[in-house]
């Protein structure tokens, strides 16, 4: 037993369970939108019964019994309207009526909603709440799912930002469709999501399925789900989202980075040190993490998790935020502090699943037009018999593929240890920096020591002979130019390490921001391609880079 206005008050949901009771169309528009600022969008009325379809009762006299019921025309509404001040266009669906099925009518009340979104330009949100493709519709209804995946398709193309809110439940040809088609998929607590029921499989193959199947917790520890969200943060959730892409004069400004910081570009003017203790220096437990310079140098962050195909990799952090009021996307390797961070986050070493969600994030970047920022410290990517199971190598040749010809700023930093291929997989950039205790190298100097000289003892020699520390990395053009750190290093004053950060990364961004997306994919290809070319030679393959790479990268961004 439940008081009812407090039930109601909270949202309608239960203040001791935290279950979340459906919504009514209503009630979800006035939960999101901003007060009066809900404008109807003129649909098409379809009210066909294609197949003259009749079972217990005549299609045409259950959907009179559902418009009585519900006052609503069939299972969907669209409407213009604000989230704090931002515009969208929001689709929500109804399970009251014939349990949200998609049929005709409401194929066309969401793609309806994508032409217009795609005219004004403004994000797309839809409301999912569905058993799955209306029966009574047949092959019609079928086809709802090709059309409605296809509007979402245009708007990818022209860079508009979708969110999906999944609610309880969600199933069938929503589910394989729009409703898991959108560049981020929120989740009320509980929510389930699925193609087929529990009860079908259960019921047709016999397996035993977990309790928490296909919830949103279950989806979301699987990479399916980005953010699970309680009813009360919804708005606010929304609103970081949509104003991070919010590319309307009436949106939050987007501000010019300002120049500044002080990035050491001359290997001469960083001191000489022992490789071994810069490898010492940056496995302290106590340097920043990439969560901690989040916190510290980004403004309305909203983490983005999963790769939308079997996990989430803790290890990964990846999402949206701003830099000084501009948007950005923020991508970084996480370990931790302590013992039980260390081991929650895999020791920082990403499985494929992270290499694919920040593969994920950084189109979705793109798709936006953001700068992508990354943040390296990593051993290594993880190297067990599951990681090999799901593909690592090719989970990490495609990012490198993908982040050669990312058509946006992309700036990475090395922060901490920069460890072979799972370190080059997000430094592939416009710029690479590193912070003045950091290392990058092609192999750790205990695995150099044990394969070359037999002796893990031998690492600081292997170290030395590797040159990873950051003034041998610059004098080889490896590196761009290496962030200076506070006396003691990051850990002795991660504030100031922080700022020294941001500054770098605004002095970076100032450069590369104005410049168009052929040449900066054209200057970042050309980079790569000297490695280990004579300088003569270097300098012939550049010239024949201008002459011919152009053409190239129209190509690939058409």
């Amino acid at each position: 037993m439940i008081y009812g206005r407090r039930f109601d008050r909270a949202g309608r949901v239960c203040a001791d369970c935290g279950w979340h009771a459906p919504l009514t169309v209503d009630g979800r528009l006035d939960l999101l939108l901003d007060p009066d600022s809900r404008r109807e969008i003129d649909v098409l009325a379809i009210d066909g019964d294609p197949l003259e379809f009749v079972d217990s009762r005549p299609y045409p006299e259950r959907l009179r019994a559902a418009r009585a019921a519900t006052g609503l025309h069939d299972a969907a509404v669209a409407v213009r309207g604000t989230i704090e001040g931002s515009p969208v266009v929001v689709v929500v669906m109804d399970f009251r009526f014939l349990g949200g099925s998609l049929g005709a009518a409401v194929g066309e009340v969401f793609t309806r909603a994508a032409e217009v979104a795609l005219r004004e330009r403004t994000p797309l949100i839809t409301v999912a709440a569905s058993g799955g493709a209306r029966m009574q519709e047949g092959a019609i209804a079928l086809m709802q799912m090709a059309k409605t995946s296809q509007a979402l398709g245009q708007l990818d193309e022209a860079g508009i930002l979708t969110v999906s809110l999944i609610t309880d439940p969600t199933f069938g040809g929503v589910a394989a469709s729009f409703a898991t088609l959108a560049d981020v998929i929120v989740a009320e607590p509980g929510a389930r999501l699925g193609f087929a029921g529990r009860r079908v499989i259960e019921q047709t193959i016999r397996q035993v399925l977990p309790d928490d199947f296909q919830t949103a917790e279950f989806l979301l520890a699987h990479g399916v789900v980005d953010i699970i969200s309680p009813r009360r943060e919804l708005r606010a959730t929304l609103a970081r989202l949509v104003s991070v892409s919010s590319r309307r004069d009436d949106g939050i400004p987007r501000q010019q980075f300002r120049a500044g910081g002080s990035i050491v570009t001359d290997h001469e003017a960083l001191p000489e040190r022992d490789a071994w203790d810069s490898v010492r220096a940056a496995r302290r437990l106590g340097r920043p993490s990439t969560l901690d310079y989040i916190g510290m140098i980004i403004e309305d962050f909203t983490e983005l998790r999963g790769d939308r195909m079997y996990a989430d990799c803790p290890a990964l952090v990846a999402g949206l935020g701003r830099l000084d009021g501009v948007p950005v996307a923020v991508i970084g390797t996480q370990k931790g502090h302590t013992a039980d961070e260390l081991r929650h986050r895999n020791f920082g070493m990403p499985t494929p699943a992270g290499y694919r969600k920040s593969a994920r994030v950084m189109r979705l970047a793109a798709k936006l037009g953001l700068p992508v920022i990354t943040l390296v410290d990593t051993a290594g990517a993880y190297p067990g018999r599951e990681a090999e199971e799901h593909a690592q190598a090719v989970a990490i040749a495609e990012n490198l593929r993908l982040m050669a010809g990312l058509a946006v700023p992309v700036v990475a930093v090395v922060t901490g240890e920069g460890g072979s291929g799972g370190a080059l997989a997000l430094a592939f950039a416009d710029r690479v920096l590193m912070c003045a205790n950091a290392v990058y190298s092609v192999i750790s100097a205990e695995g150099c020591a044990s394969i070359l000289w037999k002796d893990p003892a031998a690492a600081p020699r292997a170290a030395a002979a590797l040159r990873v520390d950051a003034r041998e990395l610059l004098r080889l053009r490896v590196v761009d130019g290496v962030i200076p750190e506070p006396d003691g290093g990051a850990d002795a004053d991660p504030e100031r390490a922080a700022a020294l950060l941001r500054d770098a990364l605004r002095a970076s961004l100032t450069e590369l921001t104005p410049l168009d997306q052929m040449t900066l994919v054209t200057r970042r290809r050309t980079r790569f391609r000297q490695f280990g070319v004579p300088a003569a030679a270097a300098t012939s393959a550049d010239a024949d880079a201008e002459r011919t790479e152009p053409d190239h990268t129209v190509e690939a961004h058409r």
